[in-house]
This record gives C-alpha cells, structure tokens and sequence, in this order.
C-alpha cells in the first residue's frame, strides 16, 4: 500500500510540473523557503530545496516528467496486480525499470547528478525487489 501512495504522489508531482512547468515549481518554492533562509542563513534544508529546483528549473523538465508520470503509474499498476494476483507485471516492471536505469547511467556518464544517481540506486533497489518477487512467486506456482 505504500507503494501505491508512493505512485500515486509520484504521477501528481509529475502531472503538476506538466502542467505548471518547472519554473513556476520553482518560483513556488524560492516562494516558501524564501522567509527560513531570511530567518536562519544556515538552513540547509531550505538551501537544498533552492539549489536543487534551480537546477531542475534550469534544465529540460520532460525526462523528470515522464519519470515522474511512468513510474507513479507503474507503482500504482504493480499494486493493483499483485492485490488481484497477477503476475504479468513483474517483467513489465522489470524491462521499464531497467530502461530507466540504462537511461540514467547515461546520463550520469554526460552529466553528475547527485539526485539522478539516488534515483538510479533507488531504482536499482526496486528492480532487484520486483525481480526477487518474481522468482519467489515462480516457486510457488
């Protein structure tokens, strides 16, 4: 069930940054954390959130879109299935996750990202998860 809320959060964040474009996610957020860095220079926390959404603001948003939209749909579909037992959706899972992953290793190699490489471990977790459910669910069938 998490993961479904997890999915859910995902495609809204992803639908919302379509929808409204990466800057003025930005200008929102420059909006909020704006008053904690007047009131503490050194929260890092609101520092983060700055730096990190320039960089998204500043860059093409259509790969954190349709990573964001594909993976919530993905998350909410893998829910779904494994609630009415259905195991088709490991190796969709699977070869989607995988290409994610090849997709980000490469553009890691062109271009550092702190935040690109943590959505490629975390990725690289859940294929391993997705493939270790699988095989455990051939067992047993």
């Amino acid at each position: 069930m998490v993961k479904g809320f997890d999915g859910a959060v995902e495609l809204l964040l992803g639908a919302i940054i379509a929808i409204v474009g990466s800057y003025t996610l930005y200008t929102w957020a420059i909006d909020i954390t704006t008053p904690e860095l007047l009131s503490e220079p050194d929260s890092l926390t609101a520092y983060v959130v700055q730096h990190d959404l320039d960089n998204i603001a500043n860059a093409s948003t259509g790969f954190a879109e349709i990573y964001l939209i594909i993976h919530g749909v993905l998350k909410l579909t893998i829910v779904i299935a494994l609630l009415r037992e259905q195991k088709w959706i490991f190796p969709v899972a699977a070869v989607i996750l995988s290409g994610f992953i090849a997709y980000m290793i490469y553009r890691l190699a062109h271009h550092w990202s702190g935040w690109l490489c943590g959505f490629a471990l975390f990725d690289l977790l859940t294929l391993a998860l997705v493939v270790n459910e699988w095989r455990g669910s051939s067992r047993n069938h």
